[in-house]
């Protein structure tokens, strides 16, 4: 890597500290960052700095260090002090916070490259209890929630649709007698999604007689400008965003995902994710007896292997069974 060469009229690169405040701030505001997520990115990146400044003085004080050889491997050190004794999802967690740091670094013409190139990305092990139990879907209805977020969740779940299906529904893709509506899948396709009696009870009380724009919408006006097809001619409100939804989901559950956690604990704890919710459906589906044809129509994958990993009976279907078919049970329950 050779010496950074600003962009016309760019700031002198600033220190690490300073560069990584300055990054924050330009996605700070009530139409940008929401408070969790520039929780997250400050946490990386005021860790990343303390470390920086330990191993290499020259480079926290001036982000332009970054763009030598020597630079980059004190990053590398810096990342590996700050995250290394940390779960694979967090360091991926963190080092997608970084890279889009220096990303934005880039654009201000502070950096030429960048430095994290070539670095692996965590191996994250695939964990096979992702599904929740129907025990921890029935403790999700009862939870005390504003109707949007209760009507999504069970949306989410009784159609084992993708969040980004069900949030850029509109109402007019909804045809509420049958219980079905029109979503856009991967690689632009239409597809039918099908929901239950929950989501059929709830939509129409979210939609108010609401005839047209989105199905799901932010909780307030939108600060800044937004795409017509993006929002509601009735409210004015934008559509609701994944990561929005997302953000309320995990903060929603982190006390059914974690129990026995204090209360104080609970902030620094994650909760569950909206694809947990499809990946459960399909579970119990797979538990319930139904066949792959009918699954691989559920789930709309490509193929059966795609389907495996969501239709892997959980641990309690197993229980069952295995208590079932036990040789030395006295009572079993009756045939057929």
């Amino acid at each position: 890597m050779g010496q950074v060469i600003p962009m016309p009229g760019a700031d002198p690169a600033p220190a690490f500290a300073h560069a990584a405040e300055a990054f924050l701030l330009a996605h700070a505001g009530p139409a940008a960052w929401s408070p969790g997520t520039a929780a997250k990115y400050r946490q990386t990146l005021t860790a990343l700095a303390g470390h920086l400044a330990a191993v290499a003085p020259a480079a926290a004080g001036d982000i332009a260090v970054l763009d030598t050889p020597p630079g980059a491997g004190t990053l590398a050190a810096a990342f590996t002090a700050a995250s290394g004794s940390l779960a694979p999802a967090t360091r991926a967690r963190h080092l997608a916070a970084l890279r889009s740091a220096l990303a934005w670094r880039r654009r201000r013409g502070w950096l030429a490259g960048d430095p994290t190139s070539g670095w692996a990305r965590p191996r994250v092990p695939v964990d096979t209890t992702r599904a929740l139990t129907r025990g921890q879907v029935a403790a999700l209805w009862r939870l005390d929630m504003p109707l949007r977020d209760k009507t999504l969740w069970r949306m989410l779940y009784e159609t084992a649709a993708r969040a980004e299906e069900i949030l850029g529904l509109d109402v007019e893709d909804l045809e509420l007698p049958d219980k079905r509506a029109r979503v856009v899948s991967k690689g632009g396709m239409t597809e039918w999604v099908h929901w239950q009696t929950g989501a059929a009870l709830l939509l129409p009380r979210l939609l108010g007689g609401r005839r047209h724009g989105p199905v799901f919408l932010a909780s307030r006006q939108p600060a800044r400008a937004v795409a017509t097809a993006d929002l509601c001619p009735v409210t004015g409100r934008a559509r609701l965003s994944y990561r929005r939804a997302a953000e309320l989901f995990e903060q929603s559950t982190r006390r059914l995902a974690h129990p026995s956690a204090a209360a104080a604990e609970l902030a620094g704890l994650d909760g569950w994710t909206l694809h947990q919710l499809r990946h459960s459906m399909l579970t119990h589906e797979a538990e319930n007896g139904t066949n792959t044809p009918t699954l691989l129509a559920r789930s709309r994958h490509a193929s059966v292997r795609s389907l495996e990993r969501y239709a892997r009976p959980g641990p309690e279907a197993v229980a069952r069974h295995v208590a079932a078919t036990d040789p030395a049970a006295r009572r079993r329950p009756p045939a057929g």
